[in-house]
């Protein structure tokens, strides 16, 4: 039963739409982190510059050599350890649009550890764009019903969870690594 719940958000995922849905932390906007058309689309939903970089979700550790030109030794057990959402921005990104990477090149990324998140990156078996499903400048959604109608509509396919968690939802910690081990932290 459960697949089925993922099976049309993985079909407008794969055709190039954005998807609506319940990240790990808070309510996101997501899509396919290849496609520049997509991601332009994302933008415009969220009437966002696309100057800022997106966070990318992935569902095993692993896959951090997919979009890291470079992983520093530091951020094997920073992830793997991580008991709330963190976000790492690491030093260069490869493999996605140039949408997704910060003006120096960097990329975000968090391994998701939420289960339904988790099924749905996993799923699609490659990396998901995130970033908070409110208008650019508005507070993050931390409900279904907080989303702003543009959103909704804005939206190629909506993704609910049929059994949501409890509490209030909170965007994730994120630390910036250096390749030689040194962090800043951004958001804690």
């Amino acid at each position: 039963m459960i697949q089925s719940i993922y099976d049309d958000a993985i079909k407008s995922l794969k055709s190039g739409g954005v998807l609506l849905y319940p990240s790990d932390t808070i309510w996101g906007l997501g899509c396919d982190a290849r496609m520049d058309a997509t991601i332009e689309k994302l933008f415009d939903i969220k009437q966002r510059p696309e100057n800022k970089g997106l966070i990318l979700l992935i569902s095993k550790i692993e896959q951090l050599n997919e979009y890291v030109e470079q992983v520093p030794d530091i951020a094997w057990d920073l992830v793997d350890f991580a008991e709330d959402p963190l976000t790492v921005i690491y030093p260069q990104g490869k493999n996605v649009s140039k949408h997704v990477l910060g003006p120096d090149g960097t990329i975000a990324i968090r391994l998701v550890k939420d289960e339904f998140c988790k099924g749905l990156v996993y799923r699609y078996q490659r990396a998901i764009v995130s970033t908070s499903a409110n208008i650019s400048g508005e507070p993050s959604p931390e409900n279904f019903e907080m989303i702003s109608p543009i959103i909704k509509e804005g939206v190629d396919y909506i993704l609910q969870n049929p059994h949501p968690p409890k509490g209030k939802a909170k965007a994730s910690k994120i630390v910036k690594l250096g390749l030689n081990g040194d962090y800043t932290m951004i958001r804690p």
